[in-house]
């Protein structure tokens, strides 16, 4: 049986972790390599960090903070934000990421997705989709940090980002993203209904049984979270243990 993913999502702005609401009203968090260093500790699958507004500003700050993070944190990195080039995807898989993470690029330029996937492989080139609800069943890409309307149908989208050389999808609900209500579901399994490779499930998780609905009903390879670990609502040893006691499997985990 497959191991689900505990993941924790880092928002960046900056030199700051930070946390928003519907992408919106961003609040400074602290540190980035602090926490992530705690929840290295606390024993995280993998961590994601995300350069929040580098679409906006057309940059990309992440390979110092990526350098900071990865000299004595020894599970998987994913990186994005600003990512617009093969370049700009060598320069942080050298400065330590183990795989980087595209929306605003991706959308714009779809061939980016084949160039990252054919010269580093699949495994590295994680699409970054960001959804919100247009009608019942039905959500539209966003880009530039839940700012921009693309038009797209995030179904389709996520069905050619596949085809195209993508080998793992970041999926993130603009509408719960932040809100603790929980993930939406519905859009996840309509995702995972349709493509081969993980889902990672992003946007709304506000208590560790969130994680069992979209595990169990939209069959999410991992979970990826930021507010309820942040501010120390749950912790990842809680979330294991709430993962085991639903008949799910997670990666053994022993604090030494």
């Amino acid at each position: 049986m497959r191991k689900v993913r505990l993941i924790a999502r880092l928002d960046i702005k900056g030199s700051n972790l930070i946390k928003g609401v519907h992408l919106e009203g961003l609040r400074v968090i602290g540190k980035p390599s602090d926490f992530a260093h705690k929840y290295y500790k606390q024993g995280a699958d993998e961590l994601i960090y995300i350069d929040s507004v580098a679409s906006l500003y057309g940059r990309n700050h992440l390979g110092e903070i990526v350098e900071d993070s990865v000299k004595d944190i020894f599970i998987p990195l994913t990186v994005g934000g600003g990512i617009r080039s093969v370049e700009d995807a060598t320069s942080l898989l050298r400065s330590g990421a183990d795989k980087v993470a595209i929306n605003t690029a991706a959308v714009k330029n779809p061939n980016l997705i084949s160039d990252i996937s054919r010269k580093f492989g699949s495994q590295c080139m994680v699409i970054s989709i960001q959804a919100k609800q247009v009608d019942e069943g039905k959500w539209e890409v966003f880009t530039d940090n839940g700012r921009e309307k693309t038009g797209l149908d995030v179904v389709i989208w996520a069905k050619k980002a596949v085809e195209l050389g993508a080998g793992e999808i970041l999926l993130t609900s603009i509408d719960k993203e932040g809100t603790r209500k929980g993930f939406d579901v519905e859009l996840v399994k309509s995702v995972t209904d349709v493509t081969s490779v993980p889902v990672i499930a992003s946007g709304g998780m506000g208590m560790p049984e969130h994680m069992i609905d979209v595990i169990h009903h939209a069959h999410a390879d991992a979970i990826a979270m930021a507010d309820i670990l942040h501010y120390d609502r749950s912790t990842f040893a809680e979330l294991r243990k709430v993962a085991l006691d639903s008949k799910i499997e997670v990666r053994n985990f022993e604090i030494t």
